[in-house]
């Protein structure tokens, strides 16, 4: 499977990940994922070392995932997502008309803060186009937050009925498009962008 290379040096690789993909496996211990593909390709490669993830991403969501080339820059990114000094933006299609053009969902998950803030970025025949930046990681926090406010992805089928919504898609609408964080090795500032992935767009054409 062709993932393609988003950003590459010595001390890390940022990849996009199709939808439908697992980041790592989940505790039925899935055997492929998007790092076992990563690194069967290196080790096909013979290269001399593997990539370990330093974050992760639903299984329906696509885009930006950071993997390190070594354990110490591993911990060092993971703290960094720990310390929230890892700036992220996503593109959620989120279902009917937002009450406001910016805001932000503050609402506890499993018992632990989750602050999620959001601006709208085009309104559409019954659903919004919706740049996300979530301040805290919690799993599954964006779906979460916005269908507590009543406005949930379009395609969610975990935190919602998808037949309580007209408007259908094959997978939940979510991206994740932007990463800015200081490189763990050289201290430089890294902003990495990337378009919407395909299938979404797609899925503008035809709305």
């Amino acid at each position: 499977m062709n993932i393609p290379i988003v950003y590459e040096d010595n001390w890390i690789l940022i990849v996009d990940k199709p939808a439908g993909l697992l980041s790592v496996p989940t505790p039925k211990n899935e055997a492929r994922t998007l790092t076992s593909i990563l690194n069967q390709d290196l080790e096909e490669k013979n290269k001399d070392y593997k990539v370990y993830p330093c974050h992760r991403l639903d299984r329906d969501t696509s885009g930006l995932i950071i993997y390190a080339k070594s354990r110490s820059i591993q911990e060092k990114i993971i703290d960094a997502f720990r310390r929230r000094l890892v700036h992220k933006k996503y593109i959620a299609f989120v279902h009917g008309t937002l009450s406001s053009v910016t805001g932000q969902i503050n609402s506890a998950i499993e018992g632990k803060n989750a602050l999620t803030k959001y601006r709208l970025l085009k309104q559409k025949s019954g659903f919004s186009i919706v740049e996300v930046s979530p301040v805290t990681g919690r799993t599954n926090q964006i779906r979460i937050h916005f269908k507590r406010i009543g406005h949930p992805l379009v395609g969610e089928d975990k935190f919602a009925f998808r037949k309580d919504f007209a408007l259908k898609a094959k997978r939940v609408c979510l991206h994740a498009g932007y990463l800015e964080f200081l490189h763990p090795q050289t201290a430089k500032n890294l902003k990495i962008e990337l378009p919407l992935a395909e299938d979404l767009q797609n899925f503008l054409a035809k709305h």
